[in-house]
């Protein structure tokens, strides 16, 4: 089979995949992409049995049909090098000896049979079929992405959860220390008879994919989700992936629902604030102390092991019994880079109990709320 490409198109498409792949495969074939010929549509697939990426384009002077096994790392590292020009692509069917010419000179590959790659999985006939604007689930993932764990024994922390309902879906995401919860109303689901809501759990891994992915697409992106797999299939690429198996951890549970003190702060004030002083903090602990009286709070760390020490006080709208609280400082500006509002509301009860970050005015149809478990202060 033969067929004509832009270099930078394919490089572009094939760096998209390559994400997947990983450095160790236990299997050799999955250090290859998977090059589909049919008519003139190249379809691209790159995968580590867990995730699947697929793309494809079209191609000049095609010629044949068929499928090939390409080495990823040979074939990213040649096209890399070329300007933008197009490449001839011919594959022997009988040795799959794979010649790519340009126009001053010609590279010599070996393939590998195509049929060896792994098949992809089919989902089940209870399948669900969810639509949504791809916008809303590019923000539903890169708010929540944060937030997931590395936890081998609770592996069920390790994604992001979808809890879909007919006419909203909530993404949740948590590590035990800080949790967000992002809630949009932009969806489309049918549900089976007798059924309230569905659920599933996106691994981390396929979840930053889509990450780097969503945010070139545009219009609608269709989810279908069995009790194993999800396919997400977009414009341009179609992801499968396996879902992480259990029960996801009862969130609103942990969500406190009448908070004693609420105080509202310019964001970027106490986010620069929280940079310059958490310096000067433990660096085993990162504790950072937020004390809150007559509209003022004042952050403070100090590492006493080096005796150094910090603090600054901002204005905020507060009124009530001062209160000191103390946040690991990583997480709280962690949290803070993930709010796009103004103003951010601090919402919270007592010392030891978890704070609630909300924006002060939410985006339209979109809910967020940020959790982050306490620290306990000696004074």
């Amino acid at each position: 089979m033969k067929f004509v490409v832009s270099s930078t198109v394919l490089l572009s498409h094939l760096q998209a995949i390559s994400r997947v792949i990983n450095s160790k495969n236990s299997l050799p074939i999955l250090d290859n992409f998977l090059l589909h010929l049919e008519g003139k549509t190249l379809t691209m697939t790159a995968s580590d049995i867990e995730t699947t990426l697929i793309t494809s384009l079209e191609v000049d002077n095609a010629e044949g049909e068929g499928k090939v096994a390409v080495a990823s790392r040979l074939l990213l590292d040649t096209l890399r090098e070329f300007s933008d020009q197009p490449l001839s692509f011919s594959i022997n069917d009988s040795n799959l000896a794979m010649v790519i010419t340009s126009a001053n000179g010609s590279y010599n590959f070996i393939g590998q049979n195509g049929d060896e790659y792994p098949r992809l999985p089919e989902l089940q006939d209870e399948a669900r079929v969810l639509t949504m604007n791809v916008d809303f689930l590019a923000n539903g993932i890169i708010k929540t992405l944060f937030c997931t764990a590395d936890d081998e024994l609770r592996p069920v922390m390790n994604g992001v959860f979808f809890d879909i309902y007919p006419d909203n879906i909530t993404f949740v995401a948590t590590d035990a220390h800080k949790l967000v919860r992002y809630k949009t109303q932009h969806t489309n689901i049918t549900l089976n008879e007798g059924e309230e809501k569905v659920s599933f759990i996106l691994p981390k891994k396929p979840a930053n994919m889509l990450k780097n992915i969503l945010p070139k697409e545009n219009g609608e992106v269709e989810v279908k989700f069995d009790s194993k797999n999800a396919y997400f299939n977009l414009s341009n690429y179609t992801m499968i992936c396996r879902q992480v198996e259990g029960r996801f951890p009862n969130y609103n549970g942990v969500i406190p629902k009448s908070n004693l003190y609420k105080i509202i702060v310019d964001r970027v004030s106490l986010l620069n604030a929280l940079k310059r002083v958490s310096v000067f903090s433990n660096q085993a602990s990162n504790l950072i102390k937020l004390a809150f009286a007559d509209n003022q709070v004042n952050i403070s760390a100090q590492d006493i092991d080096f005796s150094i020490s910090a603090e600054e006080t901002i204005s905020c709208q507060f009124e009530g019994d001062p209160i000191k609280i103390g946040f690991k400082s990583a997480f709280l500006i962690e949290i803070l880079n993930n709010i796009n509002a103004s103003d951010v509301v601090l919402e919270m009860t007592d010392p030891s109990r978890a704070g609630l970050i909300l924006p002060f005015e939410n985006e339209a149809n979109e809910e967020i709320l940020m959790l982050l478990m306490p620290m306990l202060l000696n004074d």
